[in-house]
């Protein structure tokens, strides 16, 4: 593939987006150095934190390619660029949640780590201008956002997936508290993961300390982001390779 970046098409709180010269079905998707919460009222960044989430995003989208799980990657470019099949994003932010944490244990006065006793999805109307809300499958339906079947096929992947990586973080000493996703429909209709997955999307704990290996450091200022990240990136690395 001839890789010539075209103009922005799309600029959010972790990456760009470019149109390809010559290539219509495909982007460029880079990610920035910046560091975002709570809806972006907090900002921060490090330098290359751009390059380690596009190195973890690559590889976690591999690993799931490698486990029949069809998702936009196509390969990478410079250090923090990739290239991407282009989806038409469904406006849902899927977050499967493992034990509790982060809001969930919040709403009902859970202690954090609580084992639930099946893995729950929730499902996120995508709006930056609503916070994002929390919605139901009836919600979907009314603002038409996908049919049903899309819906189950979206909730059917989503448990396939954290699965997978539950799996591939325990190879890396972490567990998978909760973690978040989005899909999108390629040129033939088929639901493919798009976005990303990196620390920023997911809640990772060691498995033997405990210890925060997460955006959470930078939420709670818990210190250490940029040594963290580094850490999970190395550590999925090395799982990557080994699963090779």
């Amino acid at each position: 593939m001839n890789i010539r970046k075209g103009a922005m098409i799309y600029e959010g709180k972790a990456k760009k987006l470019y149109e390809l010269q010559g290539e219509p079905n495909f982007l460029l998707q880079e990610f920035k150095d910046s560091l975002t919460a709570f809806n972006g009222e907090k900002k921060g960044s490090f330098a290359d934190k751009g390059v380690l989430n596009r190195d973890m995003t690559s590889l976690i989208f591999q690993y799931l390619g490698t486990r029949g799980v069809p998702n936009h990657w196509v390969q990478d470019v410079e250090k923090r660029e990739m290239v991407t099949e282009k989806l038409t994003i469904i406006p849902l932010e899927v977050v499967v949640r493992n034990r509790a944490a982060g809001s969930l244990a919040k709403k009902f006065k859970w202690d954090e780590g609580k084992e639930l006793p099946f893995t729950l999805i929730e499902l996120y109307y995508k709006s930056d201008e609503m916070g994002d809300p929390f919605i139901n499958d009836e919600h979907v339906r009314i603002l038409g956002l996908c049919t049903a079947e899309e819906l189950a096929r979206v909730k059917e992947m989503a448990l396939k997936i954290n699965g997978y990586l539950k799996s591939f973080f325990g190879e890396a000493g972490l567990d998978l508290v909760d973690f978040k996703l989005e899909f999108g429909r390629d040129s033939k209709g088929q639901i493919k993961l798009g976005d990303e997955i990196t620390p920023d999307s997911c809640r990772l704990w060691d498995r033997k300390t405990g210890e925060k290996m997460d955006k959470d450091r930078f939420r709670r200022d818990l210190g250490n982001v940029q040594q963290t990240y580094e850490e999970v990136c190395r550590r999925l690395t090395a799982a990557w390779r080994n699963l090779k």
